[in-house]
């Protein structure tokens, strides 16, 4: 196995709709090993295809950590692969999220409490799960990101402002990180 380097927020990779995967190889079992040891590196909970530059939908959560003080039961990990969220519910929840590829910036984020998803797992068997609390806001933020959709996208205009220079940090590549970041490429004038 081995640790990837993640891609930080100004990569084009995070704004497009990840593609469909069609089928299962034992390249796409060893990206799901690496995509582990890669979130677990860097104390994830949630780790999605495009965050480690692959253009494909996967993501992978393991939210137990987040419910250890909780009434919420630990699940354990999962791998999505082609995940369509089939239906949203409960009351909308707001709740402070962060991402591996936006480091040390954390804002509140208002999401629905409860989903519905369907996906594959990572033997291609089709399933369903019902999810609330931690592991719901957790599999939300990482189908975002197969989307094409950054957890800073849902702050208001005066929030932004306020992380804009943080974030323009984090584009220079002046962001000190516990877990490799893809580097930055300088072009010559």
């Amino acid at each position: 196995m081995a640790i990837l380097p993640i891609v930080t927020y100004d990569d084009k990779i995070l704004r497009v709709e990840a593609q469909l995967i069609e089928e299962n190889t034992d390249e796409l079992q060893e990206l799901i090993d690496d995509m582990f040891e890669t979130m677990y590196n860097s104390n994830g909970v949630g780790l999605a295809a495009p965050q480690i530059g692959k253009d494909i939908r996967l993501f992978i959560v393991d939210a137990d950590p987040l419910v250890e003080d909780t009434d919420e039961p630990e699940r354990g990990p999962f791998v999505f692969i082609n995940p369509e969220i089939a239906e949203t519910g409960g009351p909308d929840v707001q709740m402070e999220e962060g991402c591996l590829s936006i480091p040390d910036v954390r804002e509140d984020v208002v999401r629905p409490q409860d989903i519905t998803i369907q996906y594959k797992d990572r033997d291609f068997n089709d399933c369903e799960i019902k999810a609330t609390g931690w592991l719901s806001r957790v599999i939300q933020h990482e189908n975002d990101h197969i989307d094409g959709v950054l957890f800073i996208d849902y702050l208001s205009s005066f929030k932004k402002r306020l992380i804009r220079g943080k974030l323009k940090e984090i584009a220079a590549g002046d962001k000190d990180t516990d877990y490799p970041l893809v580097p930055k490429t300088t072009v010559a004038g």
